[in-house]
């Protein structure tokens, strides 16, 4: 795989009239003619927060030149991913008059990602969007694919609607910022395509995730790319979530849980799904799915990438199926969730034990209690 910091590489969502470029490569903030043919009309609205737009803002407001930019500058953090911060956008599109054609760009993480894709959605009944992702997170997974919403105290993204961008921009150099905690969380969500549908790039990870974590910018390029070109393949085949895309939730109804009842921002999304995938793999085993092997094999990635490999000692297994009813994958009231018949293969199914997922959330919650 070429070095992406030296050779940009661009890579395509495939879906048809809606489709969009992902450029992944270093200094592409700087690359006016990669963003501006994207932007139909002369109106940009750049929304990004109060930590990434003093680092970033003002190079991407250099790519562009001869358009009406205005800014939104929101709070950081999951707390503020809210129909309140939503409206804070919808205000200063309405303030400065912007009309149907006007393109907003979320330069941020998967928040502002989610948030400005949220209301380019909904703003005069949906206005073009750009993702220009700065988290390692928000790279490989939440700015492609066009899911966009807000949490609910009651429930994670229950609120939103599939809206694509129009390109999506990642400019590996601002991981060059990104603390080792919010980089921890985005490997999380690398590790997650492995898991369900590309064995070999597991076994790569393994054998690299210190090199993520020590910022690595050929490795990071690279399992960045790889990640990208997972998520666009499982999207071009299902949009909507319809089939094959709710693979993409490994780890995630369990991580929900976690988000929602510890206060979203108490844990990273990233720190839950890692988690949550550990709970997804071992009730994989319980079912006899997954073997003692390929289990140690996940803990110790998962603990690798510095992950937490336990639940909050608070959250008993009654919380946990409390939170996890709460779900868009419960249909006709069973929960579904996304298990494992080995790393690289998974599967979406209501056709698993209660029991054993019981017993899977009680065995956490104990060695939670004790450590």
């Amino acid at each position: 795989m070429s070095d992406l910091t030296a050779h940009p590489q661009t890579l395509n969502v495939d879906l048809g009239e809606r489709s969009y470029p992902i450029h992944i490569g270093a200094g592409l903030l700087d690359r006016p003619e990669l963003l501006t043919p994207h932007i139909p009309g002369r109106q940009v609205l750049v929304v990004s927060n109060e930590t990434v737009a003093p680092l970033y803002l003002e190079r991407l407001l250099g790519s562009l030149d001869g358009f009406q930019v205005e800014t939104a500058i929101l709070p950081d953090g999951e707390q503020y991913k809210t129909l309140d911060t939503v409206d804070r956008i919808y205000t200063a599109l309405l303030e400065h008059r912007f009309d149907r054609s006007c393109t907003l760009i979320a330069l941020g993480g998967g928040v502002v990602g989610d948030i400005t894709g949220f209301a380019a959605a909904t703003y005069q009944r949906g206005v073009h969007f750009i993702q220009v992702p700065t988290t390692l997170l928000a790279q490989v997974d939440s700015s492609v694919g066009g899911k966009t919403g807000v949490n609910h105290p009651l429930g994670k993204n229950m609120i939103g609607a599939f809206h694509q961008p129009r390109c999506v921009i990642a400019d590996t150099q601002t991981l060059d910022t990104l603390d080792d905690r919010q980089l921890s969380a985005g490997i999380s969500e690398v590790i997650k395509y492995g898991l369900i549908r590309d064995a070999g790039f597991f076994a790569w990870l393994e054998a690299h995730v210190p090199d993520l974590l020590a910022r690595d910018p050929q490795r990071l390029a690279r399992a960045i790319e790889r990640s990208c070109r997972n998520k666009a393949e499982v999207v071009a085949a299902d949009e909507r979530e319809s089939g094959q895309r709710a693979l993409l939730n490994l780890g995630h109804t369990f991580g929900h849980a976690i988000e929602a009842a510890m206060g979203y921002g108490a844990w990273l999304h990233g720190e839950a799904v890692g988690t949550g995938m550990l709970m997804a793999a071992d009730l994989s085993r319980r079912m006899g799915w997954l073997g003692d092997q390929e289990l140690a094999r996940i803990r110790a990635i998962i603990g690798a990438a510095r992950l937490p490999l336990h639940t909050p000692p608070e959250l008993d297994a009654d919380g946990f199926l409390k939170w996890m009813a709460v779900d868009k994958k419960v249909q006709a009231g069973r929960l579904r969730l996304v298990l494992l018949k080995g790393i690289g293969d998974s599967l979406v199914t209501d056709d698993y034990d209660p029991a054993l997922l019981r017993e899977t959330l009680e065995a956490f919650h104990r060695e939670a209690r004790s450590r």
